[in-house]
């Protein structure tokens, strides 16, 4: 399918779904350092290409009826997030976002619309603002279903759990897409895939103590978000493993990074001989991102905002997995 890329972001939702054979045809994303490296990834000559989402009119947006089959989106979370203040619609920079996505379906009129946001989501206002989200999609003429998927059950080491929701317009309705179950994981520890690095180390990730949080040894590492701290969690390799050594023990260990957050990563490595936090490289890792991806977003970025970038990106083999099931 032929679809748009909304709050595009590095283009996690785009490298899934191309992946899986769908075709980009335009994309919309506010921070100019995210689409400098969406740009670097991607090749986007010859597509419609968005800035600023609330500045488009209906009128353009009509423009690409019949053309695009499917848009796709992780609305801004900060707004529904546990994390947040948890204002929802009325946060109104944030919150009310998602009606711009609900707006461009309602002139555009895809077959699909595939949408992701925090689990948080699901319980906000004791669940009035999914039913609100819901209901809106109903009224559009969209007959959703959804489900809450964990990165760490689709080959990346981390635990991120986020709610994924498909819109089927009614008349053009395909197969449904959920549930998806994951029953083989590739390499995994625990039944947990663990891969980081380039030697497949697997590791446990060290909290240090900070706040409430007493620290400690964590199998699951948590989700990248916008404010941890790369100090607080550090990846502890098992065996000994240098960065400037070929030749090193490769140990079993269970772990998995924390979830990425996009600002002040708190995650690292122990190689034996020190502790250190995670580099923009594998947080990009634990977003399932190729090396090659990240090398073209580091030639256009600072280090600040590709950990930014990763934690506030989608999960790309999540993406694809959904987006093979799409008809």
């Amino acid at each position: 399918m032929k679809f748009l890329d909304l709050f595009a972001g590095i283009g996690g939702f785009r490298l899934g779904l191309e992946q899986a054979g769908h075709e980009c045809v335009g994309f919309c994303e506010i921070d100019k350092f995210a689409r400098q490296s969406y740009k670097a990834i991607h090749n986007t000559e010859g597509e419609r290409e968005y800035h600023d989402i609330t500045t488009v009119s209906n009128e353009e947006w009509r423009t690409l009826r019949g053309t695009v089959e499917l848009i796709c989106g992780g609305f801004p979370c900060q707004a529904f997030s546990i994390a947040g203040k948890r204002k929802g619609f009325l946060d109104e920079t944030r919150g009310t976002l998602f009606f711009e996505i609900a707006r461009a379906a309602e002139q555009i009129k895809p077959r699909t619309l595939f949408l992701e946001n925090v689990r948080g989501l699901l319980s906000h206002d004791k669940g009035r603002t999914f039913r609100t989200i819901i209901s809106t999609l109903d009224e559009l003429g969209y007959d959703a279903e959804w489900q809450i998927l964990n990165s760490k059950n689709f080959g990346v080491p981390q635990n991120r759990e986020r709610v994924f929701i498909i819109g089927h317009l009614r008349g053009e309705r395909g197969r449904e897409v959920f549930p998806i179950t994951r029953e083989n994981r590739g390499r995994v520890g625990k039944q947990v895939a663990q891969t980081l690095d380039t030697s497949c180390n697997q590791a446990v990730i060290v909290q240090k103590p900070r706040g409430y949080n007493k620290g400690g040894e964590h199998e699951v590492a948590p989700t990248l978000s916008s404010n941890s701290w790369h100090e607080n969690n550090l990846l502890k390799l098992g065996g000994l493993y240098t960065n400037a050594s070929e030749n090193h023990q490769r140990g079993v260990l269970p772990g998995l990074s924390r979830t990425l957050k996009s600002q002040n990563h708190d995650a690292g490595i122990f190689d034996g001989i020190r502790i250190r936090k995670l580099t923009p490289r594998e947080c990009w890792r634990l977003q399932g991102f190729p090396d090659w991806a990240f090398d073209k977003a580091q030639e256009v970025n600072s280090n600040s905002q590709l950990y930014k970038q990763a934690g506030n990106s989608v999960t790309v083999p999540v993406i694809y997995e959904i987006a093979r099931r799409f008809e």
